[in-house]
């Protein structure tokens, strides 16, 4: 079943005033974590971040340079830059210093250690390339099913009659 936040407006409120900044018409899950320095991290419009998500903006594997080096004022940072129209699926990590382009898909559990280009779809562990978004809506075109818009028991009926 779907969760639909009915007070996402009030989440995304949330998550601006602790400083990360989001554009409009976006869809966050609520276990998302933006870390400890959420004010590093920016979202454009348009962006759906699914559950279990995570964003990582300072490189924890200082803790053994600081013991080692005996500098226990030391911390590394990046920012996060997510662009418009953009899809993170669920349980994705994305690593600091990154920028993930326009029209992009990320697959369920994808660690995103690098920037994305517009226009690509990426997943695994760590996130490689894997298609333009072009290549799969060709592949998928006669598939799409259009349920948008289609109340809960329409679409299990509809879905139920078709695949069984």
């Amino acid at each position: 079943m779907r969760i639909i936040f009915s007070n996402n407006d009030n989440y995304i409120k949330l998550l601006r005033k602790s400083g990360v900044k989001i554009g409009e018409e976006c869809e966050i899950y609520k276990d998302v974590v933006f870390g400890s320095e959420p004010y590093l991290i920016e979202i454009g419009d348009h962006v759906r971040i699914t559950n279990g998500c995570k964003f990582i903006t300072h490189d924890g594997g200082v803790w053994v340079i600081r013991q080692l080096m005996d500098d226990n004022e030391i911390d590394l940072f990046g920012k996060i830059i997510v662009g418009n129209n953009v899809h993170i699926g669920m349980n994705c990590i994305i690593m600091p210093n990154v920028k993930i382009g326009n029209n992009v898909i990320i697959g369920c559990g994808a660690v995103v250690t690098k920037d994305i280009p517009d226009g690509e779809i990426w997943g695994g562990v760590p996130a490689k390339f894997i298609k333009q978004i072009d290549d799969y809506y060709d592949k998928h075109k006669s598939n799409f099913e259009h349920t948008k818009s289609l109340s809960v028991e329409n679409k299990k009926s509809y879905l139920k009659n078709k695949l069984g």
